[in-house]
């Protein structure tokens, strides 16, 4: 499998603080970028696995609404996050 229980905690102590804080906003919009990351790989690969396209689809959307929430919640945290994990200010 391609996310190990190390690698996952290892996201998690990275980015939500703690390897058992699971919960956090950081760590899950870090996971799912992961996430992200290998289903793209993966569609490089193999143009016409649909399912996983819908997948992908589904995470980015997961995603973007984490984001959306800390960008309500918290303005500071959400730079901070899209800062660490190089992603685009999807929210204007």
């Amino acid at each position: 499998m391609y996310l190990s229980s190390e690698k996952k905690a290892e996201i998690f102590q990275q980015h939500g603080g703690a390897a058992a804080n699971t919960g956090s906003a950081e760590g899950q919009i870090a996971l799912f970028t992961y996430r992200i990351a290998h289903l793209t790989e993966h569609l490089k690969k193999n143009r016409k696995d649909f399912s996983t396209q819908l997948a992908l689809q589904k995470l980015v959307g997961k995603r973007r609404g984490i984001l959306a929430y800390l960008y309500k919640k918290d303005i500071e945290r959400y730079r901070a996050i899209i800062k660490a994990l190089q992603l685009r200010d999807i929210i204007k």
